[in-house]
């Protein structure tokens, strides 16, 4: 099992390109654009399943809220940064901001970190304020609720993925997840040196 899940990450390591989800402005605003928009970048993937993974560790140590809290404190606050780039207000340190909290949420799953859930969705809603953010900077406010709708549901599904697959692993080996959290974080850092 242990091999099949190294060959599946080296895959994904391999087949990665940093950041290549910010499409042209030109093709956003509509929903399927919006939808699609997390799927094409490494660091949206696996932020958006790191957030799902910590979910699912949190949540076999406490409260079963943490499934849904914690998804929907990203997606909510992810709403709000897109909502301050529409309206022009500008946050500092977006990009890095980004791959920080690819590595940074990485280390949390590797580390298998406890944190109160409404710590852990303080913590992911940081994140979510600058991803939202450059999401609306570069959309302009041409079809900005299609688009805006399109990646929510589409973040909400990698969240839904990254429970998923904590809550399955979790059967097999607390560490599996870990192990992920690592190499997630090892993407990010891989990032940005790209």
């Amino acid at each position: 099992m242990l091999k099949r899940l190294s060959l599946a990450a080296a895959i994904l390591a391999a087949a990665t390109a940093p950041a290549f989800a910010h499409l042209n402005p030109a093709e956003h605003g509509s929903l399927l654009a919006g939808f699609s928009h997390p799927l094409f970048g490494a660091d949206h993937i696996l932020v958006m399943v790191a957030v799902g993974l910590w979910a699912a560790q949190i949540a076999s140590d406490s409260s079963r809220n943490a499934l849904w809290q914690i998804p929907l404190a990203f997606v909510g606050t992810m709403a709000a940064g897109f909502l301050l780039a529409l309206g022009g207000i500008g946050l500092p340190f977006v990009e890095p901001a980004i791959l920080a909290s690819v590595i940074g949420l990485g280390l949390l799953v590797a580390a298998a970190v406890k944190l109160p859930v409404s710590a852990a969705a303080a913590v992911v809603g940081v994140f979510a304020l600058f991803h939202g953010h450059a999401h609306g900077g570069e959309l302009g406010s041409a079809g900005a609720l299609q688009f805006g709708i399109g990646f929510m549901i589409a973040t909400a599904l990698l969240h839904a993925a990254g429970i998923a697959l904590g809550l399955g692993i979790a059967r097999v080996s607390p560490y599996i997840a870990r192990i992920l959290g690592a190499a997630t974080a090892l993407l990010g850092l891989s990032l940005a040196f790209a």
